[in-house]
C-alpha cells in the first residue's frame, strides 16, 4: 500500500525550503511514484517535516539507570519490587523513552556516552527502547590503552587501529571525549584539571589527548567530528577559558563541543556569576570547522548524569534533593546528581538565560544544535517549550518578567529579536543533524530517503503544536495519529564497521587477558547479543 500525504506544508531545507505539496510513500521510503492503491491522508494546512533527530541525549546505559534507582519517587514506577524486572520496568522506562519522543516527532536519537566495558548493557537497553532508532557515542580519552599509547609515543597509524577497533566493537556511530584525561587525574586525587594540565603516571594533557582523538576520527573518515565534553564543566570563568581554548585548538579540523551551556558563565558582577555567551558564540561563528549543542536549562526537577566524575563529584553538594552517586570506574567513572533548576533562583536563571543567548548569537543553524543535554538540563519533554521560546521575542521578554531583577538587568536577552523561523528549526533538528552524522538517507523529504515523517496541527501555541504531532511515519508505518502512539515497531540501532587491525587486535586480547582476565570478544556488541537484527551498519 502506498501513502499519499496530501496538500501539506512542506517544510524541507535540504529540497530548497517550504512548499504546498504531496509526499508520497512506498515501502518504508519516500518515492517520487508509486503503482497500486494509494491511501491519501490530508494534510492540508499541517506542518510536514522530517522525522526529527536529538543528537546528544541520555537515554541508556549505567548511569541512565544509577539515576533511575537513586529518585524512584520520581516515576511512576515507583512501587513494591516486582518479581520480575526487566529493563522497561525501572524509573522513566525504556518503553516511554520511545513513545515520548515520537508523539513530538522525533525518530532518532543518539545516546552520547557509550563506556568501552559497558557498551554491551546500553546497547541491550537501546534495544528495548521502541519506534525509534539509535545511536551511540563511545567514550574515551581517559582509558589506559590510548593514554599509554599516546606516552609511548605511538604511531598515528597505531592510534587509528584503536579508534577503529574500539568504534567496531562498541556498535558505535562515533566518539566521545569527556574532559580528556580528567578522570584519570581525579584517581590520583586531582581536583582541578585543565586543558593543558598533566595526567599523573601518563605525561600528557588533555590537549593531546583531544587532539590525538580529534586527528584519528578525521582520518577514519567517521562522519560525526570527535564529540567534546570540555574541561571545567560549570565552572564560572575557568570553564568559558577551558571551552574557548578547546574551540581554538580545532585547528581547521571538524569539532563539535557538547552542552556548551554549561561552559558560558562569566565572573562579573556581586555574586560572580555573569554570562560569556557572546565570547563563546563569536569564536563559533568564526571558526567554520565548529559545531555545537545547548545543553539548555529549563526550569523543574531533573538529574545530572556525566561520565566526568570529577566535576560531578566536585557538584554533589549542590544536590536537590540532597543525595547523589559518584562512581569510580575503570577509565570513565561518573555520577548521578539530582537538580532542581528554579526560576527564583538567580544562578538557575542566569543559566537558563545563557542557554538561550547562544541560541540566539549563534548565526549559522546548521553547526547549532537543539538539546537540553537530556537529562542534565532538563528532560527532554521540554523541547516543545524550548522550540516556543526560540520562535518568540515577546514569550521570552514573558519569562524574563517572573525572573529575579539581578537576572533581567545581566542578561541581553530582552534586547535579542531574532525568531526562529520553521526552516531554522527544521535545519536545527532534522537536516543539520542528519548531516552532522553522516545520515544521507534521513533528515529530509526527497525521493529515496526513510519515510520518518512529522506532521504537525498549526497552532499560535508553538509548544503545544510541537508537543502532540498529529501524524508520526516511521519507515512509511503511521506510529503516531492526534498526538497518540498507535503502532510500536522495534528500532534500529546505527552503528559503524570500521576495520581492525590483525596486529592491535592481538595487543589488545593480551591487554583485556592481563588487565581483567577476561577474552577481548566478551567487550564486544554482536547482533546475537541483542536478540535479532538489531544493529545496522551505516556505509
Amino acid at each position: 500500500m502506498t501513502l499519499a500525504l496530501v496538500g501539506g506544508r512542506i517544510v524541507d531545507p535540504l529540497s530548497g525550503g517550504e512548499r504546498t505539496g504531496d509526499i508520497l510513500v512506498a515501502d518504508g521510503r519516500i518515492v517520487d511514484a508509486a503503482e497500486g492503491p494509494i491511501e491519501r491522508i490530508d494534510c492540508t494546512g499541517c506542518i510536514v517535516m522530517a522525522g526529527a533527530i536529538d543528537i546528544h541525549a541520555h537515554i541508556a546505559g549505567g548511569l541512565v539507570n544509577t539515576a533511575r534507582l537513586l529518585l524512584p519517587e520520581y516515576h511512576r514506577a515507583h512501587q513494591p519490587r516486582p518479581a520480575q524486572t526487566p529493563l522497561a520496568t525501572l524509573g522513566w522506562t525504556t518503553w516511554q523513552t520511545g513513545t515520548l519522543y515520537a508523539q513530538m516527532g522525533f525518530t532518532l536519537v543518539v545516546e552520547p556516552a557509550m563506556g568501552p566495558s559497558s557498551s554491551l548493557h546500553a546497547h541491550l537497553e537501546m534495544a528495548d527502547i521502541p519506534i525509534i532508532d539509535r545511536a551511540g557515542l563511545v567514550v574515551l580519552g581517559n582509558d589506559d590503552f590510548l593514554m599509554s599509547l599516546l606516552r609511548d609515543g605511538a604511531s598515528a597509524a597505531e592510534l587509528d587501529d584503536y579508534l577503529a577497533w574500539q568504534v567496531s566493537a562498541a556498535g558505535a556511530l562515533g566518539v566521545k571525549c569527556i574532559n580528556a584525561g580528567g578522570s584519570a587525574a581525579f584517581k590520583s586525587n586531582m581536583r582541578r584539571f585543565g586543558l593543558d594540565d598533566v595526567v599523573p603516571d601518563y605525561g600528557v594533557t588533555s590537549r593531546q589527548i583531544v587532539k590525538a582523538l580529534q586527528g584519528s576520527v578525521d582520518r577514519l573518515g567517521i562522519a560525526h567530528p570527535l564529540h567534546v565534553h570540555c574541561n571545567n564543566l560549570g565552572m564560572p570563568g575557568d570553564g568559558a577559558a577551558a571551552a574557548a581554548a578547546t574551540m581554538e585548538a580545532a585547528e581547521g579540523l571538524p569539532m563539535h563541543l557538547a552542552h556548551i551551556q554549561f561552559y558560558g558563565y562569566g565572573t562579573d558582577g556581586r555574586r560572580g556569576f555573569s554570562s560569556a555567551a557572546r565570547q563563546l558564540a563569536e569564536i563559533v561563528n568564526a571558526r567554520p570547522e565548529l559545531s555545537v549543542d545547548i545543553g539548555q536549562v529549563m526550569f523543574g526537577q531533573t538529574v545530572t548524569i556525566s561520565s566526568d566524575e570529577l566535576r560531578q563529584f566536585a557538584g554533589r553538594d549542590l544536590a536537590r534533593p540532597r543525595k547523589s552517586v559518584i562512581l569510580d570506574g575503570d577509565a570513565n567513572g561518573g555520577g548521578a546528581v539530582p537538580m532542581h533548576y528554579r526560576a527564583a533562583d538567580f544562578y538557575n536563571a542566569m543559566q537558563w538565560a545563557i542557554g538561550l543567548e547562544l541560541f540566539l548569537m549563534i548565526e549559522d543553524p546548521w553547526r547549532c544544535f537543539f538539546t537540553t543535554d537530556h537529562p542534565n538540563g532538563a528532560p527532554f519533554t521540554a523541547y516543545p517549550d524550548l522550540f516556543a521560546l526560540l520562535m518568540s521575542h515577546d514569550l521570552r521578554c514573558q519569562w524574563l518578567e517572573r525572573l529575579p531583577k539581578g537576572v533581567r538587568a545581566r542578561t541581553a536577552l530582552k534586547d535579542m529579536t531574532r525568531e526562529y523561523t520553521l526552516e531554522e528549526v527544521a535545519i536545527m533538528t532534522r537536516a543539520a543533524p542528519a548531516r552532522l552524522l553522516g545520515l544521507r538517507d534521513r533528515g529530509h523529504l526527497r525521493a529515496g530517503a526513510r519515510a520518518d515523517i512529522a506532521v504537525y496541527r498549526p497552532q499560535d501555541d508553538r509548544a503545544a503544536m510541537f508537543a502532540q504531532a498529529r501524524l508520526v511515519l516511521k519507515d512509511g508505518l503511521p506510529v503516531v495519529r492526534d498526538g497518540q502512539v498507535v503502532a510500536t515497531p522495534r528500532g534500529r540501532t546505527l552503528r559503524l564497521e570500521t576495520p581492525r587491525d590483525p596486529a592491535m587486535l592481538r595487543r589488545l586480547e593480551r591487554f583485556y587477558d592481563q588487565r581483567y582476565g577476561l577474552p577481548l570478544r566478551y567487550f564486544e556488541v554482536s547482533d546475537g547479543a541483542l536478540g535479532g537484527d538489531v544493529l545496522e551498519v551505516v556505509r
